[in-house]
């Protein structure tokens, strides 16, 4: 699709969106239930697609992907009603007689550009706000995950009209075209570099936007922790996806005293999970591309493993890898890793641990495992990050009830649930007031016995 085809899409859901059709609530609901129900239908084909581009099982993909899409879309069909009506406010006295209320308008035009790694997920949950909100959406899906892409434009074809939502597949050339654009909003999921490229382009048109970015999201783990239960959970977090998420477990600040046994609780929890050879596992995924795959192979020091570290070329797969003897200066702490590599870093004291997060860009996530309630406090409280979890991993974002996003070097913004209504809506405030009383006072021309009446409805 050119610049033509894209500027004559983009007019016509604007033009759409002037007609108010996407304002009541059960143009909303009726979008959403066909998504849903298209969504079901699909589930083999996404499945598919998902197993094509990262080599991802079916119950991994119905898990992480398909499941909490649906449950999402739900989510937003139960509650949409509601949050989408008038709710009152208090007026103070300089507004007497007279009523207040917000309501939440959609933007208009919005653009979702998605990420290769979860292109379900991170298509589906963005998309059922933006449809709640009273958007229309056109959607750029990334080209590392061809197919799942063209699997999302077939959706999106037999639940949606053009004018409504619109998929753009396409790369660079693509992705300049739409951010040549007017968008009312702009949603962007992937990495800072780019990110940083969508929040310039936005700004040129006064574009708001959600940015959901990455890091090197810290899991913390002290000498209290229950080191079986972290185990397991570390290796769910980390290995999911081969990686390939951005609020898996970057790197592992370990107490000293239990690093050895913690190492050794992992090393076991990945025989349990993917067995005793993981890259002959049909469960176990393939990194991306090889362009990735080369990446995250050359943040490897073989004279650091003491776990995995091997490698099929042909089928791009890295086995799980642990690093020990790792600092702040290899090159495997110099960047997100975002694949299957683990490298593990010790401390004396939580201060400590607590200093080196503190030290460098915020991640999008933080996980602490720890059964002292003190230390929890502190670190959930002290320790900038997006969003994580206490003694789990990952499980924070699998949640309707929350919001979910970054701050700082990892992001802008939030979604999930209530959150993404939010997100493509602005909140608008509107003062009603009645005509059979108006107060003299605060006219021109001012006078000394106006002031004290001033004070009073002012203060």
């Amino acid at each position: 699709m050119n610049a033509t085809d894209i500027h004559a899409v983009v007019e016509r859901q604007r033009a759409y969106f002037r007609t108010n059709a996407t304002l009541p609530v059960f143009a909303r609901k009726a979008a959403l239930r066909r998504l849903y129900d298209v969504v079901s239908a699909h589930e083999d084909a996404i499945a598919d697609a998902l197993a094509a581009d990262l080599g991802k099982c079916h119950d991994e993909a119905y898990m992480c992907e398909i499941g909490l899409s649906l449950a999402e879309i739900r989510h937003q069909i139960a509650h949409v009603g509601r949050w989408a009506g008038r709710h009152a406010r208090r007026v103070d006295l300089a507004n007497a007689i007279a009523s207040a209320h917000v309501e939440r308008v959609p933007y208009g035009v919005t653009l979702v550009m998605a990420p290769w790694n979860y292109p379900f997920l991170l298509t589906l949950e963005p998309l059922a706000g933006a449809i709640a909100a009273g958007n229309t959406v056109v959607i750029k899906p990334s080209a590392y995950s061809p197919a799942s892409s063209a699997e999302l434009a077939r959706i999106c074809e037999e639940a949606f009209g053009p004018e409504l939502v619109a998929v753009v597949q396409g790369g660079r050339a693509e992705n300049n075209a739409l951010l040549d654009e007017a968008w009312d909003y702009i949603f962007f999921t992937g990495g800072v570099t780019v990110g940083k490229l969508v929040m310039a382009r936005a700004s040129e048109h006064l574009t708001p936007v959600t940015l959901e970015l990455g890091g090197k999201s810290p899991c913390i783990v002290d000498a209290t922790a229950n080191l079986r239960v972290a185990a397991e959970r570390i290796a769910f977090g980390k290995w999911l996806n081969c990686g390939q998420t951005r609020v898996a477990p970057d790197y592992l600040l370990v107490d000293e005293r239990v690093a050895d046994r913690l190492v050794a609780e992992i090393q076991r929890a990945v025989e349990r999970q993917l067995g005793s050879d993981p890259l002959s596992n049909p469960e176990y995924g393939k990194i991306v591309n090889r362009k990735h795959f080369d990446r995250v192979c050359g943040l490897i020091d073989p004279a650091k493993v003491v776990l995995g570290g091997q490698v099929d070329e042909g089928a791009l797969r890295i086995a799980p890898t642990i690093m020990r003897g790792v600092t702040a200066d290899d090159a495997v702490m110099g960047e997100e890793i975002f694949g299957p590599v683990l490298p593990v870093l010790t401390y004396r004291e939580l201060d400590e641990a607590i200093d080196f997060v503190r030290s460098r860009p915020t991640p999008l996530a933080c996980y602490f495992f720890s059964e002292n309630r003190a230390a929890q406090r502190r670190v959930t409280a002290e320790v900038p990050f997006g969003g994580g979890c206490v003694n789990d991993c990952i499980m924070h974002l699998a949640t309707s009830h929350m919001g979910f996003g970054g701050m700082g070097a990892s992001g802008m913004g939030s979604y999930h649930g209530r959150k993404s209504f939010e997100t493509f809506t602005h909140e608008k405030s509107v003062i009603s007031k009645a005509t059979f009383f108006d107060a003299p006072f605060r006219y021109a021309p001012h006078a000394d016995w106006k002031r004290p009446i001033i004070k009073l409805f002012v203060h």
